[in-house]
């Protein structure tokens, strides 16, 4: 499986996870909070500030009723139909390039996720470096191939997904002329349960197609996405916003500044910790290993006096010989005078 490049970062199992701050709708149609955000998310360390590319026409027709209309209590959305929602949520098309400006000002890659082919052509004119696909146009083959074919980096949420679509969706991709794909393991539920996360999907996903893999995270805090690393995820999404309190289309689910902050470092920990298959003493152990129990004279002997459940002890520390030979030496004579606390060698047996 190769390491994908992208600009002056490699993502790869070799190096710490790829973090992706989402923006979306956080913005609050604000351009001064969205440069906040990305100057935010900048100082708590991460590589990456993703925004969305549509319109709420290129989204949805402007109905008000029916399945246009979002009537579950349940959602966040309740209330809204979807044309109004995404008017809300959408982020300007005259904001991408000042977005994007900071973000590389800031040492960061900015992108976004493109929701139609429109969408694609003007991201095209910015030179965006890599594409997002998001859960809900994962079936979205005329989408996918358009994508694709730019050559560019896709990174693509598997959300709902059936095996057999994301098989579609994979052949359609690399029919296209895309190397570089990226697939994520994503719950499309807002927020979603930690025990509707399902993480094991994350290696079964990266052996059966043969790709990198990452986790869109809508859950809340940090445990599932820090998880995932050790299952190999190499790119982990995130939802950010300055503060939950603000409100905002997606902010209920969002990280906040201090929290994305202990999500670079705990998901760079938890990848820093994977190692490689390793048994017996490290180089950084070999000062510990005088910690171990060895067998010591417990009380002063004489020469000829032989080794009792009294004399012979198991204690820290480990310079005499291993606690396997306790038994052994058992009844055997010790060959010259011996004080209390002398660890027992090979050369003192008679």
């Amino acid at each position: 499986m190769q390491e994908i490049q992208l600009q002056s970062r490699k993502i790869s199992a070799n190096h710490s996870p790829f973090i992706i701050a989402e923006m979306s709708g956080n913005h609050n149609q604000s351009l001064e909070r969205a440069i906040k955000i990305v100057e935010s998310a900048a100082k708590a360390g991460v590589d990456a500030i993703k925004i969305q590319t549509y319109t709420a026409d290129t989204m949805t027709l402007d109905i008000d009723e029916g399945e246009f209309y979002i009537d579950d209590p349940s959602s966040l959305w309740h209330g809204h139909s979807l044309h109004k929602l995404y008017q809300q949520a959408y982020t300007p098309w005259e904001w991408h390039e000042p977005i994007f400006k900071r973000c590389t000002e800031l040492g960061m890659i900015g992108f976004s996720t493109p929701f139609d082919a429109t969408a694609v052509d003007f991201l095209e004119s910015l030179d965006v470096p890599c594409y997002k696909i998001a859960s809900f146009e994962n079936t979205d083959l005329p989408l996918i191939r358009k994508v694709a074919s730019t050559g560019k980096p896709t990174i693509i949420s598997t959300g709902m997904a059936t095996v057999a679509e994301l098989d579609e969706t994979v052949r359609t991709v690399r029919e296209a002329g895309c190397q570089d794909l990226i697939l994520l393991k994503c719950t499309s539920t807002y927020p979603a349960s930690p025990e509707n996360t399902n993480l094991l999907t994350i290696p079964h996903l990266r052996d059966l197609f043969d790709v990198r893999v990452g986790l869109s995270d809508h859950t809340l805090g940090i445990g599932a996405a820090v998880a995932s690393v050790a299952l190999g995820a190499t790119v982990i999404e995130k939802h950010f916003t300055l503060s939950r309190a603000d409100g905002g289309v997606d902010a209920a689910f969002s990280m906040e500044p201090e929290e994305m902050r202990q999500l670079v470092v705990e998901t760079q920990r938890a990848w820093q910790a994977l190692g490689t298959i390793q048994y017996g003493t490290t180089t950084a152990e070999k000062e510990s290993l005088k910690f171990r129990r060895s067998l010591y004279i417990a009380k002063d002997m004489q020469a000829g006096e032989c080794f009792t459940p009294e004399n012979l002890r198991a204690v820290r520390p480990g310079f005499g010989l291993p606690p396997k030979y306790y038994s052994m030496l058992l009844g055997k004579p010790i060959k010259y005078d011996s004080k209390k606390g002398t660890p027992v060698t090979w050369d003192a047996i008679g």
